[in-house]
């Protein structure tokens, strides 16, 4: 794909990498090159696992976009990524999240829209720090968010910017379970392969049956929410990140 984006298949299973050597910032280019390595897993009809390398999943969006970038750069970042989450929502195929670090705002987005997810144990934070940053949560992620976290830690993440360890991000429904870290490429591996044995038709009917609604409503919120006014209007305010 490119140097911030592998992709690479065996059998029935794709797998996705981020990698800029860094934090696996979701800038413009990361997002774009996951959305290609996306179109290649779906063309191929196969199971994704997304995972990255390093010590973060994600650093979240790029904070410079948003302090000194332009109000074009803003919408198409911010855009590119609310598209990439609502896309793995309702992927076609299922997807397999493998975090094995950090996964701050955007990469926590794309682990909730998984399928299935896997967190390596380890000494590393998830979770959506917007409010701690001096941003206003998007409305699109807050009804990711509510679709997949449990009820007692919506709040505690959407309102008041906790991160959780991996354990305790079991119990607030960020991820399914949690192995050891040099069990996670395998546990992702035998999770795909599991899944892989499902009718893919009525997987994809069913979870746009079990999604619908949410999808329906996330896909007016970007529509409504982020177009280039956004980031005119975010150049204007110059929120601090």
């Amino acid at each position: 794909m490119t140097d911030l984006v592998t992709y690479s298949r065996v059998g029935a299973a794709s797998t996705i990498v981020m990698d800029d050597g860094k934090a696996n910032v979701m800038s413009l280019a990361m997002l774009n090159a996951l959305h290609a390595a996306f179109d290649r897993a779906e063309r191929d009809k196969a199971v994704v696992i997304l995972k990255a390398r390093g010590k973060h999943f994600s650093g979240g969006f790029d904070l410079n976009v948003f302090t000194n970038g332009s109000a074009e750069g803003q919408y198409l970042m911010v855009r590119a990524g609310a598209e990439l989450a609502l896309r793995i929502l309702s992927f076609p195929t299922p997807v397999v999240a493998a975090c094995q670090g950090n996964a701050f705002p955007m990469g926590a987005f794309l682990i909730m829209s998984s399928d299935h997810r896997i967190a390596a144990e380890g000494n590393y934070r998830i979770g959506m720090n917007e409010v701690a940053i001096g941003l206003t949560v998007p409305r699109f992620a807050i009804e990711i968010a509510r679709q997949r976290l449990t009820p007692a830690y919506f709040n505690r993440v959407v309102v008041t910017a906790e991160m959780f360890a991996p354990r305790e991000a079991v119990t607030a429904g960020f991820f399914d379970r949690v192995v050891p870290a040099d069990a996670l490429e395998r546990s992702a591996d035998e999770a795909a392969a599991a899944l892989s044995t499902l009718d893919m038709a009525a997987h994809a009917a069913t979870k746009a049956r079990a999604r619908g609604a949410v999808i329906k409503m996330i896909r007016a919120m970007i529509d409504e929410d982020i177009t280039p006014q956004y980031g005119e209007d975010r150049v204007a305010r110059r929120e601090p990140a």
